[in-house]
């Protein structure tokens, strides 16, 4: 199953992560799991970006579902340019798609990836509101 990232949508983030020598596996491309550490990284670095810190006794953001579309192999060495979209915000969630391409390759997408995200209030284990301040950053 191939999931598009949906022409509407708002750009909040780009970052460049290095291809390290242990992302290789046997094939001597860039194993399939890492393509999900890489948008991980770069949605983890957008969130401190904003001033956001990881709080497991109050509340913040949880990962719903993830997918990934793998279409061109990364390989070693190289850099990476990862670009974090935004769209579908709703009440308690909002839709995050990332476009992967290596920066010696402008424009080339080698993967796209895409997750749901849901604000949730940890101590009672359900969602919650997105606060304003996250709302203003994801809405379209």
């Amino acid at each position: 199953m191939r999931i598009d990232i949906p022409e509407q949508k708002k750009l909040v983030y780009e970052m460049t992560i290095p291809i390290r020598w242990g992302d290789m596996d046997a094939m001597g491309h860039i194993n399939n799991t890492v393509y999900f550490r890489y948008m991980e990284t770069a949605r983890i670095d957008w969130f401190t970006s904003m001033g956001f810190v990881a709080n497991p006794a109050g509340e913040g953001l949880v990962i719903v579902n993830a997918f990934c579309n793998f279409i061109r192999q990364f390989e070693y060495p190289g850099d990476i340019l990862i670009k974090t979209y935004v769209s579908n915000a709703g009440r308690t969630s909002f839709d995050s798609w990332c476009t992967m391409e290596r920066t010696d390759q402008p424009g080339v997408i080698c993967a796209t990836g895409g997750a749901t995200t849901v604000w949730v209030d940890f101590p009672n284990q359900k969602s919650a509101p997105l606060p304003d301040w996250l709302r203003q950053v994801v809405a379209d």
